[in-house]
C-alpha cells in the first residue's frame, strides 16, 4: 500500500502525470456531459464547465513545453539516417503544436482576440498530426527492429549465452510494452487533432473523442508510473 502511495506521490510531482490525470478529467467529464445531456441539462452544464476548466488548465500547465523538442532530440537524435529525419520531423511537428497552443489558450480566456482561437487552434492541430503520424511511423520501425533482435537471440546457443540474452529480451519486450503505449497514445491524440483539421461524424462524435482522450490519458499515465 505504502509503495503504490510512494509511486503515486513520484507519478504526480511529473509535469506529464499531472497531464495525464487532468486529461482524464476531462474526457470522463466530456462523456458524462454528453451522456447526461438530455436527461439531466443541470448536471451536463457542470461536467460541461469541468471540461472545458480541465482543457484549459492543461494548456496552461504545458506553457514552454514546446522547447522539449530540442532536449528530445539533443538527447536521442535516431540511431539511423532514417530514425533522425523521423525524430526530426516528429519534434518539428510537435514543437509546432506546442507552440501555437499557447496563443490558443490565450485566446480562450480572453487576453488575446477570441477570433484568433480557431486559426491557432488549427495551426497547433495541424502540428500536432504531422508530429504523431512521424512518431507512430519511427515506433513501428524500432518495434520491428526489435522483433528482429529478439529472434536472433533466440536462435542463438549456449547456457551463459542464453542467460545473457534472456536479460536483453526482457528488456527488448519491456521496451516493446511502451512503444506499444505511445502507439496507442500517438493513435489515439492523432484522431482528436483530425477532428479540428477536419471535422467529420467519426472523429468528432463525442464517443470517439471521450475514447481518444482516455487511451491517450490512460497509455501515457502508464508510461510515466514509476517502475
Amino acid at each position: 500500500m505504502n509503495d503504490r502511495v510512494d509511486k503515486l506521490v513520484i507519478f504526480l510531482a511529473k509535469r506529464d502525470g499531472i497531464d495525464k490525470l487532468v486529461k482524464t478529467f476531462q474526457y470522463v467529464s466530456k462523456l458524462v456531459n454528453w451522456k447526461v445531456e438530455a436527461t439531466h441539462p443541470d448536471i451536463s452544464k457542470r461536467f460541461k464547465q469541468w471540461e472545458v476548466a480541465s482543457g484549459l488548465s492543461r494548456k496552461a500547465f504545458r506553457t514552454g513545453r514546446f522547447l522539449t523538442g530540442f532536449n528530445g532530440l539533443r538527447r536521442n537524435p535516431g540511431s539511423t539516417q532514417t530514425l533522425r529525419l523521423l525524430a526530426v520531423l516528429s519534434n518539428a511537428g510537435e514543437m509546432v503544436y506546442f507552440f501555437f497552443d499557447h496563443f490558443l489558450w490565450l485566446s480562450r480566456i480572453g487576453t488575446l482576440d477570441a477570433n484568433l482561437a480557431k486559426k491557432m487552434s488549427y495551426i497547433s492541430a495541424f502540428g500536432e498530426a504531422v508530429g504523431y503520424v512521424f512518431f507512430i511511423i519511427a515506433d513501428f520501425i524500432l518495434l520491428k527492429e526489435g522483433l528482429k533482435e529478439e529472434k536472433q537471440l533466440r536462435s542463438s546457443e549456449g547456457k551463459e549465452k542464453s542467460e545473457e540474452n534472456e536479460k536483453v529480451i526482457q528488456r527488448i519486450r519491456n521496451d516493446r510494452i511502451m512503444r506499444l503505449m505511445a502507439v496507442a497514445a500517438n493513435v489515439a491524440d492523432l484522431i482528436i487533432a483530425l477532428a479540428e483539421i477536419e471535422p467529420n461524424p467519426l472523429c468528432n462524435h463525442t464517443i470517439s473523442l471521450g475514447i481518444s482522450g482516455l487511451v491517450s490519458a490512460w497509455a501515457g499515465w502508464y508510461r510515466n508510473w514509476p517502475s
